[in-house]
């Protein structure tokens, strides 16, 4: 058996990356779409994002999308469309990007969190109907790493109790939960299309629902230049300026490549999926659960921010870092220990008076006889321990086998070779979320 190349060993994958994870895949019809926003001057337009929105509502099988500027500006205008208020407050999942919460704060809305499913690393429905209090008007669905959460579930907690579901569609943009469209089952979908995404068109946005007072409102709140197409009663009389003080259209040149992506997107999720799901089967006699939904109508889409979950107990007490850095050193590219910090930690929810209200921004409209912040370990235990026991895997962007099979290979030397690294592992946690240094936004 070989040494471990973190012990002096040879590393076992050599194939250098090329370009197996340059992203987005810009083709000429990307670049000539580019280019003729540019010489048309039509920047700052909407014709072009109108023709985007169509084409993208088609795409999701729904009435309406509305392009915004950022992901983060899609979720704050799917708050305010669904009318929260101050004193309202929303449910979010505390393993998240800070984006699925923080906008409604703008709003006076508290910010409450519920934990995770530690398999699913999504919304546990258990725990969320537990965080429930008479002030809850709406819950974040987010479909976290590109897994899709648990809709039915969450749907019929919010339908008990009343509430709106928000659907954060940024990691899983094209991805299906039982064979409905992410983002199509709750009341709203807002999601990221930043240039990092799986969907990428640049610094972009988009929301998408069935309900026309929703996507009125979303107008209304950030999209003054439109006002033609405002016509409900309560909405329309308060056209021709951003009634939330946001501008938030789309750029049309993020427009224009998100037309071209929309022709090939779905082709290049395909070779994402055989891809990753190879490099799964190949280390499938291995205790590391690839974090794949097991419901054969259940996608991954683009497989964002891919993730596998570590059991250090079947490792022997091998510590996921230095597990990760094994790997590295053996040549494995793009692997990384941890996941986003446990947003519940940040004193921004339960310390900053941001807005000069004398008290913490989260909780200044809160009802005094409503529970205060929870901030310790044992309130979200599975997702201030997530750092700990999850960790990123290449995203292949292309089926190419050998390639593949050198990075499985990796894995596996390291595995094979567990016991040689336990005398030398340094035994380094995360253990506080917020000391967590990596992100995936």
């Amino acid at each position: 058996m070989s040494r471990l190349a973190i012990l002096g060993g040879e590393p076992v994958a050599t194939i250098p990356d090329g370009d197996m994870f340059k992203w987005p895949i810009v083709n000429k019809e990307m670049e000539e779409a580019v280019l003729d926003v540019l010489r048309n001057g039509a920047m700052s337009g909407t014709g072009i994002t109108k023709q985007f929105e169509s084409e993208f509502a088609k795409w999701n099988g729904v009435k309406y999308a509305l392009g915004h500027c950022s992901g983060t500006a899609s979720l704050c205008a799917a708050f305010f469309a669904l009318g929260l208020k101050r004193g309202d407050e929303v449910i979010c999942p505390s393993l998240t990007y800070w984006a699925s919460a923080v906008p409604a704060m703008g709003l006076g809305v508290t910010v409450s969190f519920c934990d995770i499913d530690p398999k699913t690393l999504c919304v546990d429905p258990v725990d969320l109907e537990k965080r429930i209090t008479p002030a809850t008007r709406a819950v974040v669905a987010v479909h976290y790493c590109s897994y899709p959460a648990p809709m039915d579930e969450i749907m019929a907690v919010a339908r008990r109790h009343g509430l709106k579901v928000i659907e954060d569609v940024s990691h899983a943009q094209g991805g299906f939960y039982k064979g409905r469209k992410l983002g199509t089952i709750g009341d709203v979908g807002a999601m990221s299309l930043m240039t990092a995404k799986s969907f990428a068109v640049g610094e972009a946005g988009m929301l998408v629902t069935n309900d026309r007072e929703i996507y009125e409102r979303a107008i209304l709140w950030g999209h003054y230049e439109r006002a033609s197409e405002l016509t409900l009663p309560g909405i329309a009389e308060y056209k021709g300026l951003p009634c939330g003080g946001q501008k938030c259209r789309m750029h049309q040149m993020s427009s224009a490549v998100g037309l071209v992506q929309l022709k090939k997107y779905d082709r290049e999720c395909a070779e994402i999926d055989e891809a990753m799901r190879y490099f799964w089967s190949l280390l499938a006699d291995l205790p590391f659960d690839p974090h794949i939904p097991p419901d054969p109508g259940s996608t991954k889409a683009g497989w964002y921010c891919a993730k596998g979950i570590y059991d250090e107990e079947a490792m022997g007490g091998l510590s996921l870092s230095y597990f990760i850095d094994a790997v590295r050193a053996e040549g494995g590219s793009r692997f990384h220990a941890g996941c986003n910090s446990a947003l519940h930690t940040h004193p921004l929810f339960w310390k900053f008076d941001v807005y000069g209200d004398g008290k913490p921004a989260n909780y200044a409209f809160r009802a005094p006889d409503l529970p205060g912040p929870l901030t310790a370990e044992e309130d979200f235990p599975h997702s201030f321990h997530a750092c700990n026991k999850v960790f990123n895997v290449p995203w292949f962007r292309h089926f190419r086998k050998d390639y593949i099979d050198a990075q499985a290979a990796a894995v596996r030397k390291v595995y094979e070779n567990r016991r040689e690294l336990l005398a030398t592992d340094p035994k380094e946690r995360v253990l506080g979320a917020l000391a967590q240094s990596r992100r995936n936004g």
